[in-house]
C-alpha cells in the first residue's frame, strides 16, 4: 500500500490524497514530540501523550544511586542510576517521559511498525525501562548514543495492561539542542542523531516522515498545512511552527511558544475516529527545560499547568524514591516540587 501510494505520487495525483492513503494503512495510537530553541543557550523539549483510555499517569522523582535492573528476571541488565531524575510514569509499568538533573530528556512514543530483535545471548531490558535507563546513566545525547548504538541489551517487549503490543520509539535530547531517535526496524537498532531530528511523532517510519515533510516545506506553511490529528500532519505542522515560531530570548515567552506549540499538535478531549482507531485525546503535554532544569506538565483535565524544579529537589545517594500522585487528576498549579511524597517504586511491564 505505501509504495504503490508513493508512486502514484510521483506521477501527478494529489499528495494530500496519498498521504491519506499512507497514514490509514498503519495503526497507531499518538503522540508528538519536538526540540524548540529560544535563546541560544535555551532549549526546549516539548512531547504529548495521545491515548484512547486513561493511563493511571504519575509522576517520580528519582535519587541517584539506586540499583536498578531491566525487570525482566534473572537475565536482566543491572545498573546503577549515576543521576536523579524526574520521571513520568503510566500504567504503574513504564517511565515515558522525563528529565535527569544533567538535562537530559527522554520520552517514548508509539511506533507501529517498531519489531525488536529475537532474544540472544545479551542482558534484557523491559520495554518500560528504556527511558529510564536512559535518564540514569547519560548526561548528554553524545554520550547515550555512543553507548546505545553497541547495542548493550536486547528489549524485551511484552503486551500492554490494555491488551496493546509495547511497540514503540526513543527520543532523547540535551541542553546543548542535540537530538537522537531510536528505533527497531525489523530487528536492527535504527539511529537518527543530530540537531536537525527536532520532531518525532508516530508512524509510518522516520525517514518516511521526513520525505513527506520536505514536501509540505516546499509548499509553505504560510499558504497550507495538513490539518488532521494523524501522525505524519501533525510532524508537517510541528516542522513548520518550529521553522517560524520566534527564538525567544524572554524565559516566559520561550516557554509559552513551546506549550503553544505542542497544544497545537494535540487532539481535543473525546475526539475518535471509529475508522481511523490511531486517533486519540491527547491526555497531558509536557515541556522540558533544558536549562532551567524545569519540567512542566500540562494536562487535558486541568485549567492549570504545573512545574517541577529539580533544584528544588534532593537527589543525593541514599534519599528515597518519591511520587506525586497524578492519576485522580488533582488540579495543581505552580511549582509542585515540594509536593512529592515517599513512595515504592513500580516493576517494569514484564
Amino acid at each position: 500500500m505505501q509504495n504503490k501510494c508513493l508512486r502514484i505520487c510521483h506521477v501527478g495525483f494529489s499528495v494530500a490524497w496519498c498521504l491519506s492513503l499512507l497514514i490509514m494503512g498503519n495503526f497507531s495510537l499518538g503522540c508528538s514530540r519536538f526540540v524548540y530553541q529560544g535563546s541560544p543557550q535555551n532549549y526546549y523539549t516539548g512531547r504529548s501523550v495521545d491515548w484512547f483510555e486513561d493511563m493511571k499517569t504519575d509522576m517520580w522523582a528519582y535519587p541517584k544511586g539506586m540499583k536498578k535492573d531491566g525487570g525482566t528476571g534473572s537475565g536482566a541488565i543491572k545498573w546503577t542510576s549515576k543521576y536523579g531524575s524526574v520521571t513520568t510514569s503510566v500504567y504503574d509499568v513504564a517511565t515515558i517521559d522525563g528529565i535527569n538533573e544533567k538535562g537530559l530528556v527522554a520520552g517514548l512514543l508509539y511506533l507501529a511498525e517498531a519489531k525488536y530483535p529475537e532474544a540472544s545471548s545479551k542482558p534484557t531490558l523491559s520495554a518500560g525501562a528504556w527511558a529510564q535507563y536512559v535518564l540514569d546513566k547519560f548526561a548528554s545525547v553524545k554520550e547515550a548514543v555512543t553507548a546505545l548504538k553497541k547495542d548493550p541489551f536486547t528489549l524485551i517487549a511484552p503486551a500492554l495492561p490494555d491488551g496493546k503490543p509495547t511497540t514503540i520509539h526513543l527520543s532523547i535530547s540535551d541542553p546543548q539542542g542535540d537530538s537522537a531517535i531510536f528505533e527497531y526496524i525489523n530487528g536492527k537498532l535504527v539511529i537518527h542523531h543530530g540537531k536537525q531530528y527536532k520532531v518525532m511523532t508516530n508512524s509510518p517510519t522516520y525517514d518516511e516522515q521526513t520525505s513527506l515533510a520536505n514536501y509540505w516545506m516546499d509548499i509553505g506553511g504560510d499558504k497550507m498545512l495538513p490539518g488532521t490529528s494523524r501522525a505524519a500532519d501533525r510532524f508537517v505542522r510541528a516542522t513548520y511552527y518550529l521553522s517560524v515560531v520566534p527564538a525567544f530570548d524572554d524565559e516566559r515567552k520561550a516557554t509559552a511558544a513551546a506549550i503553544s506549540i505542542i497544544r497545537n499538535l494535540s487532539v481535543p478531549m473525546g475526539v475518535n475516529d471509529p475508522h481511523a482507531p490511531n486517533i486519540a485525546t491527547t491526555l497531558w503535554r509536557t515541556i522540558s527545560d533544558h536549562s532551567k532544569k524545569r519540567y512542566y506538565f500540562d494536562s487535558a483535565l486541568s485549567p492549570n499547568v504545573f512545574w517541577v524544579d529539580l533544584k528544588n529537589l534532593d537527589f543525593s545517594q541514599g534519599q528515597a524514591p518519591k511520587k506525586l500522585a497524578l492519576r485522580d487528576h488533582p488540579i495543581l498549579a505552580g511549582d509542585q516540587s515540594a509536593s512529592f511524597k515517599e513512595a515504592e517504586p513500580f516493576k517494569w511491564l514484564k
